[in-house]
C-alpha cells in the first residue's frame, strides 16, 4: 500500500512518565484503493506505554466475531516488538476526527491496516530505540529490541519500553513512508496463533456485548412495525397499553420516510408503534396485547410464488439490458459438439445472527449518546444525525461487540429506532429486538433466477456460455445485492459469450449477507461449470484447470482495476491443484452413493478452491465426510489459529444455507419467523472434518471473513451429482427432498 505525505506520527507525553503514539493520516491511508477527501483524520492514539511497562494497543474496527480486534493489535505489537502476555487491547470509539475506516465489511480489514498498523508500531519501536541510545550515549544502531526491552549486547544493558517511554515520547518523530519494517523472518507474533483477547470475557460471561448494556435508570423499548415492509400506522390501541404492568410509555412513530417514498432497501425509521418499560419482558407482554390497523400498501400483493412464476416469463423473452456480449454465441452453439442447459434458482435468505439486533440511546439536553454493535457505526450516526435533526457532532458512538453480524449490522435501521425513542422519553433506553423481529424486518440475500446455456467443442473446450440473469430492481437500478458483474467469471475466459438481466420489483428489503452476491453466484456457476466438464466427458478438476489456463479476453475497464482487485486465473489455479492434491481428487476410488465434488472461487481478494467428500443415501439423506480448502490470501496469514477458525465458520455457516434456509413472502409477509423453519446446521451434521491449506504468495495480506463460504454450496451440489446423478439447480436442497444424515 503507498503511504503518502499526509501521513506522520504524532507523539506526545503522558502525566506519570508514559508515551501516547498517534498515526494522522488521510482516509486514503487507511482504505485501500480510495481517494482522499476531506479534511486529514487525525486518529487517536494507538499505543499508550505506561511507566510500570503496561502497553495497551487500540483496536478501531468493530468487533462482530471475525477476530480483528486481536488481529489488528497483533500488527501493532509485532513492529513495535511488545511481549504479547503484558498487551492490553482497548476498543475505541467511533470517532471520524480520529479514526480513518471504521467499519466491519467486506473483509478489508487487513487489506486496510496490514501497512499502516506495522508502521505505527515501528515507529514506536524505532523511537524507543533512539531514547535507549541517547540514555547510554550509544549509536541507535547497536541497539535491537526483544519483548518490550531494548537491548545493548555490546554492554549487556537493557531497559524495558515504560522506563524508556517518557524519554521517548521526547525523540524526533520518524516519517511513516521511510520507517524501517521487520524482515518477515524475524516475526514473532504475526504468523503464530494468538488466543482472541476477549475469549476469557467471553467465556466466563462478562457484559461486553451490545445486549449486556445497562445505564442507570435505564427503560426497555419493543418496536413494533407492519408485517409488510413500508405499511403505515392507521390506528393502535396505545391508550390500553399504557396501562400493562410496567409499561411507561406507548405511542405512535410516523416514521421519517414520506409517504410513498419508501424504497426498498432504504434504512430509514420505519412506521411502527413503540411500547417502553421497566423491563423488556413487561414490553413484549404489553406487546401482545397490542392491536394495530395497518395500510399495507404495495408489497401486500407480492409473494414467492409470483416471483417464481414471473421470472419464468421474463425468462421467455429477451433479456431487458445487456451486460456483456462477446463474440458470436448463436454461432457457436450451433457448432458446438455438445451443449448443456440449466435453469437455476436460490432464495431469499435471512442474516440471523445469535444476538438479535439492540441498541442503547440516551437524549439530554441536546446531546445523544449511542451505544451500539453497529458495523457501520460511521453511516449509522449519520442516519441518526439526519432524522433526528440534530448535528453529528453532538453524538456519541460507543462501539460494543456484535454476537454476530454477517452483514446484517452494516444497516442500522435498529440504532435510529432506539434514538427516536431516546429522544422522545429523554431517559436512557435499550431497544431489543425479539427473535421474530429479527427474521420479518431483516435487509435479505436476495434470491435469484438465472437460465443457461453452454456449449463445448470436439476437444472439451468451452466455447459458448450464455445467461439470462432475472433479479429484482427498476430497469437497470438493481436491489442491493442483486446484481451480477459483467466480468464474474467465466467472463472473459470463453470466446463467446453473453449475461442479458431482466428485473422484476421487490416491495422487500435486500442486503449484503456474508459473501454478498457471491454467496448464490458461486453456487449457480460453478454448479453449471460441472454440468459441462460432465458434457464434455472431462474431468471436473481438468476442465476448470483449462478454463483457466485460457487468455483472457481484453476488457479495457476491468484491467483499469487495482490489480489486487481483477481475478487472476494463475493463482486460482494455484488453488485448485493445491485442493485436487490434498483431497486425493485422481486417486480416490469411486464407491456406490459416495463421490467428492469441486469448486471455486474469487471474492473480496481471496482465491478459494473447495473439495466436500459426500455421501447420499437411498432416501435423499446427505453426509458431507469432509471438506479440504485451499487459499491464497496473499503472503501472511496473520493469526493462524483464528484464520483456520474462520474458514471451518465459514463452511458450517454455508451449510446452512445450503439445506434449509430459506425466506419466502405470501400476501407481501415473511412466512419464516424463527429458527424452527430457517434452520442452522446441527452439530451432528457438520462435516467431520475440515483441512485447511494456505497457498502462499508474494502478494499483500487480504481478508478472510467472506471468501471462504461461497465454494463450499457448489462442491457439495456436485458431489450429490456425482454420487446420484441427480443434479442440484435449486436450493436449499431440501425444496428437493434431500435433509442431512
Amino acid at each position: 500500500m503507498h503511504m503518502n505525505r499526509r501521513a506522520f506520527i504524532r507523539v506526545s507525553a503522558m502525566a506519570g512518565g508514559g508515551m501516547l503514539i498517534a498515526f494522522h493520516s488521510r482516509p486514503s491511508v487507511l482504505a485501500q484503493g480510495r481517494r482522499p477527501s476531506g479534511p486529514p483524520l487525525e486518529p487517536d492514539a494507538f499505543i499508550r506505554i505506561d511507566a510500570n511497562g503496561t502497553v495497551t494497543l487500540m483496536a478501531k474496527d468493530p468487533e462482530v466475531g471475525q477476530g480483528v480486534k486481536t488481529m489488528l493489535p497483533m500488527l501493532i505489537a509485532e513492529e513495535l516488538d511488545a511481549d504479547w502476555a503484558h498487551v492490553k487491547v482497548q476498543q475505541t470509539d467511533f470517532d471520524d476526527t480520529k479514526y480513518a475506516a471504521q467499519f466491519a465489511g467486506g473483509s478489508t480489514a487487513t487489506p486496510n491496516n496490514w501497512e499502516p498498523m506495522r508502521r505505527v508500531g515501528a515507529a514506536g519501536r524505532q523511537m524507543l530505540v533512539a531514547a535507549a541510545a541517547q540514555t547510554w550515549s550509544v549509536p541507535a544502531g547497536e541497539c535491537t529490541t526483544d519483548a518490550g526491552r531494548v537491548l545493548h549486547k555490546g554492554s549487556k544493558r537493557s531497559l524495558g519500553y515504560g522506563e524508556l517511554a517518557a524519554r521517548a515520547a521526547k525523540m524526533p518523530v520518524p516519517d511513516v513512508e521511510t520507517v524501517a519494517v521487520k524482515d518477515p523472518k524475524e516475526y514473532r507474533i504475526i504468523g503464530y496463533t494468538t488466543r482472541g483477547c476477549d475469549v476469557h470475557a467471553i467465556v466466563t460471561g462478562q457484559p461486553m456485548f451490545g445486549i449486556d448494556v445497562t445505564r442507570p435508570g435505564m427503560l426497555y423499548a419493543a418496536y413494533e412495525k407492519c408485517p409488510v415492509f413500508g405499511g403505515r400506522v392507521v390506528s393502535a390501541n396505545v391508550d390500553a397499553i399504557k396501562q400493562e404492568p410496567g409499561v411507561r410509555h406507548a405511542f405512535v412513530v410516523e416514521g421519517a420516510v414520506p409517504e410513498g417514498e419508501v424504497v426498498p432497501g432504504d434504512p430509514g425509521l420505519m412506521p411502527g408503534v413503540a411500547i417502553v418499560a421497566d423491563t423488556w419482558w413487561q414490553a413484549q407482554a404489553a406487546r401482545k396485547k397490542l392491536q394495530v390497523q395497518w395500510d399495507e400498501g404495495k408489497g401486500a400483493s407480492q409473494s414467492s410464488a409470483g416471483f417464481a412464476a414471473k421470472a419464468d416469463e421474463l425468462s421467455k423473452q429477451a433479456p431487458a439490458n445487456m451486460l456483456r456480449h462477446d463474440g458470436d454465441v448463436d454461432a457457436a452453439f450451433k457448432t458446438a459438439a455438445a451443449t448443456a442447459e440449466g435453469a437455476y434458482s436460490y432464495p431469499f435468505i435471512a442474516h440471523a445472527p445469535l444476538e438479535p439486533q439492540n441498541c442503547t440511546a440516551h437524549y439530554e439536553n441536546g446531546h445523544l449518546e449511542i451505544w451500539t454493535n453497529s458495523q457501520m457505526p460511521g453511516p449509522g450516526r449519520s442516519l441518526v444525525a439526519k432524522t433526528l435533526g440534530i448535528p453529528e457532532g453532538n453524538i456519541t458512538v460507543h462501539m460494543l461487540r456484535a454476537g454476530g453480524g454477517f452483514g446484517r449490522r452494516l444497516t442500522n435501521d435498529y440504532m435510529v429506532e432506539a434514538a427516536w425513542i431516546a429522544k422522545a422519553i429523554g431517559v436512557p433506553v435499550k431497544l431489543l429486538w425479539a427473535r421474530e423481529d429479527d427474521f420479518t424486518n431483516d435487509y435479505y440475500r436476495p434470491g435469484g433466477f438465472q437460465y443457461l446455456k453452454g456449449g463445448v467443442d470436439a476437444s472439451g473446450t468451452l466455447v459458448a456460455w450464455q445467461n439470462h440473469f432475472v433479479t429484482w430492481g427498476h430497469g437497470t437500478e438493481y436491489a442491493r445485492a442483486a446484481t451480477l458483474s459483467p466480468t464474474e467469471f467465466p467472463a472473459r475466459y470463453v470466446p463467446n459469450y453473453s449475461l442479458g438481466v431482466s428485473a422484476q420489483e421487490l416491495w422487500l428489503k435486500t442486503g449484503s449477507l456474508r459473501a454478498p452476491g457471491s454467496n448464490a453466484i458461486a453456487f449457480v456457476i460453478q454448479s453449471f461449470i460441472d454440468e459441462l466438464a460432465h458434457a464434455a466427458k472431462r474431468d471436473p478438476v481438468d476442465f476448470r484447470l483449462a478454463l483457466l489456463a485460457a487468455a483472457p479476453l481484453p476488457d479495457a475497464e476491468a484491467d483499469r482495476q487495482p490489480a489486487v482487485r481483477r481475478f487472476d486465473a494463475a493463482r486460482m489455479r494455484g488453488v485448485v491443484e493445491l485442493v485436487a492434491e490434498k483431497s486425493g481428487w485422481k486417486t480416490r476410488q469411486a464407491e456406490q452413493g459416495r463421490a467428492l465434488g469441486v469448486a471455486f472461487h474469487f471474492s473480496h481478494l481471496g482465491y478459494f478452491a473447495e473439495v466436500a467428500d459426500v455421501s447420499v443415501s437411498a432416501d435423499h439423506r446427505v453426509k458431507v465426510h469432509k471438506v479440504w480448502v485451499a487459499a491464497d490470501i496473499g503472503s501472511h496469514i496473520i493469526n493462524p489459529g483464528m484464520a483456520e477458525s474462520i474458514v471451518q465458520g465459514a463452511i458450517i455457516d454455508a451449510m446452512s444455507e445450503l439445506m434449509g434456509q430459506e425466506i419466502t413472502l405470501e400476501q407481501g409477509r415473511v412466512v419464516q419467523t424463527n429458527y424452527d423453519r430457517h434452520p442452522l446446521v446441527r452439530m451432528m451434521q457438520a462435516p467431520g472434518a475440515v483441512e485447511v491449506s494456505w497457498l502462499k504468495t508474494d502478494h499483500a495480506p487480504t481478508g478472510l471473513g467472506e471468501p471462504p463460504l461461497p465454494p463450499l454450496l457448489p462442491a457439495v451440489c456436485n458431489a450429490i451429482f456425482s454420487a446420484t446423478g441427480t443434479r442440484v439447480r435449486t436450493l436449499p436442497l431440501a425444496k428437493s427432498g434431500f435433509s442431512w444424515a
